[in-house]
């Protein structure tokens, strides 16, 4: 039987445990750029002995355009490859592996973080019932999110480039691959559901016009790097941040179908909603995620098969049982950096205070104590 402590090869990764560091923005990135205080996070979860076999950074905006939150990071620029290049340097002293999560968030934005003030971008100008997050006073604040516009034809390529150049700037930052963030309703998934695509163009419509700009990123970023390095994230029935479609299995096995194509590194599935609840549905009947992997499977997908959303270990070693490769934990690594000993021990755990998930020094960040010290 697979257990989570042992070794899990993912594509060109080869891990040391099969328990993986979900991405987790937490907003200490000033003027997008990593710092020590991040240099210091990662590396308390990086030893894979004690933490994570595989770390997933926080969501990484891949341009000016694509940012929506205050102090988060970018891989866009020298500056920002520069700035990386510690917390690689840092993970892989603990032995440990990191690959970079690739964001444009698209609609789920404000005009305060566009360039030039402008509207955010989006497949349709339609506005997200969400909410995104400033400093006011140096205290994080809720705002809503602002009119976007939508997309021309013609500015899509450029995006995908954005992507392409984001992939090849996380290679040179050393990062040992990427994640390509198409869930929770930011652009990729934007694209994929009716509920924000209302377009009528070679992007929108039919599923197989609303995976096309999926398609188009996964492509350039595999060609840049390589598809052993390269992973997804996906989220087939997430409401957050108005994510919605009536029909998520047709569409997400389609998307499934065309990952097994790309001899990926893996495929990231969140389950349920994101956060809340696993069972959560959209749709007519509730979501077969074994039908996803087995339309991965079937078109030949041999990446490895990595799920999230509130996992407990008796979960986790439930769903490797059932066909799992690799378990993402998120908010249990904010408060244990040494999440993987106290998995392998069944506790204890420390308790996080959400008080300080956004925004921020050390407080809540860097301070959690290790068994050692508990």
């Amino acid at each position: 039987m697979k257990t989570l402590f042992e070794p899990c090869q993912a594509g060109d990764l080869q891990l040391a445990s099969r328990i993986v560091m979900a991405p987790l923005t937490r907003n200490r990135a000033p003027h997008a750029l990593a710092n020590a205080l991040m240099t210091e996070y990662y590396a308390q979860r990086a030893n894979p002995a004690t933490g994570a076999g595989l770390i997933i950074t926080e969501a990484t905006a891949i341009s000016h355009q694509g940012q929506g939150y205050v102090d988060v990071p970018g891989i866009w620029s020298q500056a920002q490859i520069d700035a990386w290049k510690p917390v690689t340097a840092a993970v892989h002293a603990q032995g440990g592996k990191i690959v970079m999560q690739l964001w444009h968030v698209g609609r789920v934005s404000h005009h305060c973080f566009q360039p030039g003030g402008q509207a955010p971008v989006a497949p349709s100008a339609l506005i997200a019932k969400t909410k995104t997050v400033q400093l006011i006073d140096g205290e994080p604040s809720f705002m809503a999110t602002s009119e976007p516009r939508a997309l021309s034809i013609d500015e899509i390529p450029g995006i995908v480039d954005d992507y392409k150049t984001a992939a090849r700037n996380a290679i040179a930052a050393d990062f040992d691959g990427v994640e390509v963030h198409a869930a929770n309703g930011y652009l990729i998934d934007q694209f994929l559901r009716t509920g924000s695509n209302l377009r009528t163009d070679a992007y929108g419509g039919s599923v197989e016009k609303r995976t096309r700009f999926l398609k188009e990123v996964m492509h350039a970023v595999c060609e840049e790097i390589g598809g052993p390095k390269c992973a997804i994230r996906i989220s087939p029935v997430t409401p957050v941040n108005d994510a919605a479609d009536p029909e998520p299995q047709v569409l997400f096995e389609h998307v499934a179908q065309f990952l097994g194509t790309l001899n990926l590194a893996y495929v990231h599935t969140i389950e349920g909603a994101t956060g809340a609840a696993r069972d959560f549905y959209q749709g007519a009947q509730a979501f077969d995620y074994a039908a996803l992997k087995a339309a991965y499977v079937d078109a030949g997908g041999t990446g490895a098969w990595m799920l999230n959303n509130a996992y407990s270990l008796e979960l986790a070693n439930q769903s490797l049982a059932d066909g799992a490769d690799l378990i993402a934990f998120g908010k249990p690594f904010i408060a244990n950096p040494d999440l993987g000993l106290r998995l392998n021990q069944n506790g204890p755990f420390n308790e996080p205070d959400r008080s300080t998930f956004y925004g921020g020094l050390e407080k809540g960040y860097t301070d959690y104590p290790f068994l050692s010290a508990a």
